[in-house]
């Protein structure tokens, strides 16, 4: 049966029921309350052993404090409407068996937005670790847990935050959509999560870092600006697979014409990929020196040449052409085809003779949903990866943390509404146009200039291509005697940098020692 028969199935079984049997008693909704486990662990790390204690739970935010709404007046026309809720599910790691409010503590969350932080907490930083194979599809379930060589707990508590609407989270009260849904909406929530979780753990005092990935980066440019209008000073933040600007996004940039940078910012990343899979001549031996060629090419000459349209020579036409099919492996036809012009979901399609690429991670391939579509319909990547994390944190978070009997944990979230829309520093309101938090980023840093900034990307990612990422950074409105606070670092991998052991070594070393290093010890 396909999905619309069985969709429409389960409505005339429905619409059947409400005539034989009487209607349900109303279910009360279920009041929002905070709800914690806590218990401890020990990892052996290179011959040492890490004790631990964990905390898992829901956090309860409010878009205000309950205490300021209006109140119940008893015998009233009209009771006041349930103020708007979220309970914002969560893991809290905590080094030795009494926490230690002078140590650093890492709050890090994924993106989405709508999707959960188990990838994180279950692939990078937290104690434990899912093994899942590296640019392939692995073996089915039984998946492996081992402890995580590569865990940030020996230089920082961390705090691993699902985002409102995922993981165990939900939402209660008047608009709860419309409260917590959003850009700004979603930058409010992660804010009284976070002060209400210093206070509630007494760690106003300690040093405190950001990491964030994908839109979780997005988010940690409007949490920085948001935190410090709060009197909250970070000690750093760090951005995995970046994107402040969705302007940059070469998803879909064909639906914002005259707009050309996206096409020259992805092409490095093209470039990457094409190279990887061996689908271009002359192919050379190292990486990063080819890609150092194609940047230059994409500012230099490239983007000029889309930015001229119909007034650019059919001389300076062939000659692009001619390069972007030596840097992609791209049939020149079709190039010419698609006027120079290539989303990633075209490219993904094209790159290679049979199959697509991923989007997030260009090493993993697939078999094309269909061979003739334009666009590649499906990430390989996802596919390969979603099964062995989900699994083993469902059983990981009942079994060792104690927490989630009787709940499903929403690994995605399935956003019922999302407002794409954003208030930058100095606006006063939501803009009419996508979404750009550079500037966020840059009040935050001009309002408390020791804040460091550590950005991490992989090459083979084309969902936040890391040509975007720089190109966002060296243009980051801040003076120059700001820029020597930001840093980069690029890995042969792709968005979730982690699936490769090496890399994730180097990723977790490089946070380790900035952390270290700006943590005022």
């Amino acid at each position: 049966m396909n999905p619309a028969t069985t969709l429409m199935a389960l409505c005339l079984l429905s619409a059947t029921a409400t005539v034989y049997a009487e209607a349900p008693a109303p279910v009360a909704a279920v009041a929002p309350a905070d709800d914690v486990s806590k218990t401890t662990g020990q990892i052996t790390v290179a011959g040492r052993t890490l004790a631990y204690q964990a905390e898992a739970g829901l956090s309860v935010v409010y878009v205000k404090d309950p205490i300021e709404s209006d109140p119940v007046v008893a015998g009233g026309d009209k009771a006041a409407p349930v103020p708007a809720s979220a309970a914002m599910s969560y893991v809290a790691y905590f080094l030795g068996r009494e926490a230690d409010p002078r140590r650093p503590i890492t709050f890090i969350y994924n993106g989405g937005p709508g999707s959960a932080t188990i990838w994180l907490h279950m692939g990078a930083f937290g104690p434990k670790r899912a093994v899942a194979a590296d640019a392939a599809h692995g073996a089915a379930a039984p998946y492996r847990l081992v402890d995580n060589a590569y865990t940030l707990l020996a230089d920082s508590d961390l705090v691993f935050i699902d985002a409102p609407y995922t993981g165990f989270g939900y939402l209660r009260g008047s608009d709860k959509e419309k409260a917590f849904l959003g850009i700004d909406e979603d930058g409010r929530a992660f804010t009284n999560f976070i002060t209400k979780f210093l206070s509630a753990h007494g760690r106003w005092n300690s040093p405190k870092f950001l990491f964030g990935e994908s839109y979780g980066t997005t988010r940690s440019a409007v949490l920085a600006n948001m935190l410090t209008e709060r009197a909250v000073e970070l000690n750093g933040v760090v951005l995995l697979s970046q994107i402040l600007s969705f302007d940059n996004s070469a998803d879909s940039p064909e639906t914002n014409p005259g707009v050309e940078q996206p096409y020259a910012l992805a092409l490095p990343s093209y470039a990457a990929t094409a190279w990887y899979h061996h689908k271009i001549a002359n192919r050379p031996e190292a990486l990063e020196p080819f890609l150092a060629e194609v940047e230059r090419f994409a500012l230099d000459e490239y983007l000029p040449a889309l930015v001229a349209g119909r007034s650019l020579s059919a001389d300076r036409r062939r000659a692009i052409l001619a390069k972007l099919h030596d840097y992609t492996g791209i049939a020149p036809e079709y190039l010419e085809k698609a006027n120079l012009r290539l989303n990633v979901g075209m490219f993904d399609q094209q790159v290679l003779a049979s199959g697509n690429t991923g989007r997030l991670d260009t090493r993993y391939t697939g078999p094309a949903m269909d061979p003739v579509g334009r666009e590649a319909s499906y990430d390989p990547m996802i596919a390969s990866i979603a099964a062995p994390y989900v699994a083993l944190f469902n059983d990981y978070v009942r079994h060792d943390l104690h927490f989630g009997e009787g709940r499903t944990y929403k690994y995605m979230g399935g956003l019922p509404s999302w407002d794409n829309q954003h208030a930058p520093p100095g606006a006063g309101q939501k803009l009419p146009q996508a979404a750009n938090v550079m500037l966020d980023l840059a009040a935050a840093m001009k309002q408390n200039p020791n804040l460091k900034v550590l950005m991490h990307g992989g090459y083979y990612d084309l969902g936040t291509p890391y040509f975007s990422a720089k190109y966002e950074l060296n243009h980051l409105p801040i003076p120059d005697e700001l820029a020597g606070n930001l840093s980069m670092r690029f890995y042969p991998t792709g968005h979730m940098v982690y699936l490769n052991e090496p890399s994730l070594a180097s990723l977790s070393q490089s946070t380790a020692t900035f952390i270290r290093a700006n943590s005022g010890h």
